[in-house]
């Protein structure tokens, strides 16, 4: 049995809301990514469609197994020889909609029949138009489906009355006319009535259901031009609806293409940026180096300078006198270094002595201990002066960096 939904469209709305919502065993069997588009696509036809009122349902599929659904079930407008009337159908929305085109049945009542053989319904019930056949994911939708059923339906109606005995007031017509298509006309007020009446060429009409979207006077007419033109009309608005269906497909197409070419220049973009923030670091980096080389060419600049004149003196200038220390700090690391390598070339002689036999060993000990001892202490003492050289350097260079750099140094 299914659960039908109020026609109030605030009401169908909480309805859709409701049942989309579920979780757990009653939950409807529909994907999550997908079920706003299935509540806006019933929402939306509707607002079209007034007569087509969604539903839960069960459908039971050809291996019996049954399933809870949701269904529009009601009736689709046709226009019929200048008179609306309404067909009555099911549309169901399968597991995989809307990825997949829904399952359409007309749904004859007891007093109807299938038109055998018909070009789209086949005697189950079950509709099959070009538009299910080239559904397409997410474009197609339940609005331009009912549409497309009321253009089919009205150039080959699906369904015919059966022929009911005639009653016993009836009063048979003294002067019958030669077209029963004529005198079996409808009035505006009634639907179609597709009988099979033998002997006719079309059955005589009877009411369908009252069609909400109203009718029209049915115009009488057997001319030859205006069979062709509405034939004509017809063809234009299939072929139409061809080419727009091949024009959706290729523009899609272009779409995912676009989509993609979107994704790769998103990548390009990263990877730009990533390569600039590197050039921006390694510029960084340069211009550090750059302070550091300027640096260096003022100190050498103005050693320069000072010591210009005393090249001139040519060789009267001692080789010691050439080289002055720019700090205490830098004359004591001279002659601890001094000092260390002239004890190092010491014992280097001592030992080319001892080897030669010009020393005794107990005096070559005796200066080795003395010797190393005092190498000890002026390599220590040379350690520290270089300790506080490099912190003085560290120093200069911190008040001499630009603005950005100190504040990475502090």
């Amino acid at each position: 049995m299914g659960t039908p939904s109020p026609p109030n469209p605030q009401l169908t709305q909480q309805f859709l809301n409701s049942v989309l919502s579920q979780r757990g065993p009653s939950a409807l069997p529909y994907s999550e990514d997908t079920k706003w588009l299935i509540r806006q696509h019933l929402v939306a036809l509707t607002t079209t469609f007034p007569s087509l009122n969604p539903q839960t349902a069960s459908f039971t599929h050809n291996d019996g197994r049954s399933v809870n659904l949701l269904q529009a079930d009601g009736t689709v407008p046709m226009l019929f020889q200048g008179v609306t009337y309404n067909i009555p159908v099911v549309i169901w929305l399968m597991e995989s909609y809307p990825r997949h085109a829904p399952c359409v049945y007309v749904n004859p009542t007891r007093d109807m029949i299938i038109k055998r053989p018909h070009a789209h319904v086949n005697p189950s019930g079950l509709v099959s138009i070009p538009y299910l056949q080239n559904w397409v994911y997410p474009s197609s939708n339940l609005v331009d489906l009912v549409r497309h059923l009321s253009q089919a339906f009205a150039r080959d109606p699906p369904l015919y009355s059966q022929r009911r005995p005639p009653s016993a007031s009836s009063i048979p017509n003294p002067n019958p006319n030669p077209n029963p298509i004529h005198s079996l006309s409808p009035s505006p007020s009634l639907g179609p009535n597709f009988g099979l009446t033998p002997g006719y060429p079309m059955p005589p009409p009877r009411s369908y259901p009252p069609s909400p979207y109203g009718s029209s006077q049915r115009t009488q007419t057997d001319d030859p031009n205006e069979v062709y033109k509405r034939n004509a009309v017809n063809k234009l608005v299939e072929m139409a609806h061809s080419d727009i269906s091949g024009l959706r497909k290729s523009r899609e197409a272009e779409v995912e293409g676009l989509f993609n070419a979107q994704a790769v220049l998103r990548q390009r973009e990263e990877q730009l940026n990533r390569g600039l923030r590197e050039m921006q670091d390694e510029k960084e980096g340069l211009e550090q180096q750059l302070q550091m080389v300027l640096m260096n060419g003022d100190v050498l600049d103005d050693w320069l300078r000072e010591n210009e004149g005393k090249a001139k003196l040519g060789s009267s200038l001692d080789v010691d006198d050439a080289f002055e220390c720019a700090d205490l700090l830098s004359k004591q690391m001279v002659e601890c270094t001094a000092v260390d390598l002239a004890i190092e070339d010491t014992v280097y002689s001592l030992d080319k002595a001892i080897q030669e036999g010009a020393i005794p060993f107990d005096q070559y000990l005796r200066n080795v201990r003395l010797l190393s001892r005092e190498q000890f202490f002026h390599r220590a003492t040379g350690i520290k002066v270089r300790a506080v050289q490099m912190q003085a350097q560290v120093a200069s260079m911190a008040a001499r960096a630009p603005p950005h750099v100190q504040h990475y140094v502090s």
